[in-house]
């Protein structure tokens, strides 16, 4: 594989993540299964290479409950429930790494907090349009699958610079947190992940001894019946197809999660579902937050439709092609008519 990083930036991140001896790990609000496994991998990595060092990972708000088994998950402070503990933390540390996330206003108001703080940075995602200066060490590289393919590239070049012994290079948890973040990231390996790059990381990850199926039973099989019941309401009642467009929309307020007692992370995967119709080309799914008065929009798409450009746009948001958000902060009617005017403007890539 090429290599990702020069002999300066290696010797850039040693010396930062070795010096350190209060690190904090952050990643994006409304942390996905590539921010869960790239900041827990990272986090038990560092306390391996850098026993003297406090490693704290931080996320701006709570997670789905299909990724609480990831290892390390549970040790994750969740900066909307403890905003005076972490505000400390982040005041002492010496080191603040971003993982899955190039811009500070991707934590809300914890990206503030670290942004007042003055200290080292480094920086790892894939997505594209990284904030200028956001940090000592920025590593961006929107070619790759995911930020965990990201960190797996660069641990695999510290460790042949360095001589680490196979054996050392990862453990069991770490490896399993990094192919639960790239497998999320790419639908289980059914978008952005056409590279032979990937296959052979896989296979790295597979000789630590992972159980790739059980991790995908551990995300994808753990359905309560009322979220069964639920994605048969909103395929039958709530999805509007648009064939003219080859595009779908679904919506979905609170009063309709607590009709059906959905817990969280139950509203993950409904996106996709849509895109199994024969021409769809994209799918849309807005959804009240449950803790700001705004929509939040899911994007995803099939062949060349760009989401993140659409996303971008229309929805202060980004991601990647196939696979993007944002938020409207407004009505449900609004956001409504604000996705058919995006719709309107992206026909071009919609039609036949």
């Amino acid at each position: 594989m090429t290599p990702l990083l020069s002999p300066q930036q290696i010797a850039l991140w040693q010396q930062l993540t070795a010096d350190a001896r209060h690190i904090i790990i952050t990643c994006h609000r409304g942390p996905d299964g590539d921010a869960i496994g790239s900041t827990t991998a990272l986090a038990s990595w560092i306390r391996r290479h850098n026993p003297a060092a406090e490693v704290h990972i931080i996320a701006p708000n709570i997670f789905p409950d299909f990724l609480k088994w990831i290892p390390g998950a549970a040790d994750i402070l969740i900066y909307d429930k403890h905003e005076a503990e972490v505000r400390a933390l982040v005041e002492a540390a010496d080191l603040v790494i971003m993982c899955d996330h190039g811009e500070l206003s991707r934590m809300w108001t914890l990206g503030d907090v670290v942004r007042d703080h003055v200290c080292p940075r480094i920086m790892i995602d894939h997505h594209l349009n990284p904030e200028p200066d956001i940090a000592a060490l920025a590593i961006s590289l929107p070619n790759l699958s995911s930020t965990c393919e990201v960190l797996l590239r660069i641990l695999l070049e510290i460790r042949d610079q360095t001589g680490e012994p196979q054996e050392e290079f990862l453990t069991h948890d770490e490896a399993v947190s990094l192919y639960t973040g790239m497998m999320t990231d790419t639908g289980a390996f059914t978008y952005a992940s056409s590279r032979p790059e990937i296959f052979e990381l896989i296979s790295i990850l597979l000789r630590c001894g992972i159980d790739k199926d059980k991790i995908y039973r551990n995300v994808f099989f753990t359905y309560s019946p009322n979220r069964l019941k639920f994605q048969g309401y909103m395929l039958y009642v709530k999805l509007d197809v648009w064939k003219k467009a080859h595009a779908s929309i679904m919506t979905l307020t609170n009063a309709e999660r607590r009709r059906f007692g959905i817990l969280n992370g139950d509203t993950e995967g409904l996106v996709n579902l849509p895109l199994q119709i024969l021409g769809m080309k994209l799918s849309i799914f807005l959804r009240e937050d449950t803790e700001h008065p705004c929509i939040r929009v899911s994007l995803r798409s099939v062949d060349d439709f760009p989401c993140n450009e659409m996303a971008a746009e229309f929805f202060g948001g980004g991601g990647h092609k196939n696979a993007a958000g944002g938020e409207i902060w407004g009505t449900m009617d609004e956001a409504v008519a604000l996705i058919k005017k995006a719709v309107q403007k992206y026909m071009p890539f919609l039609k036949d």
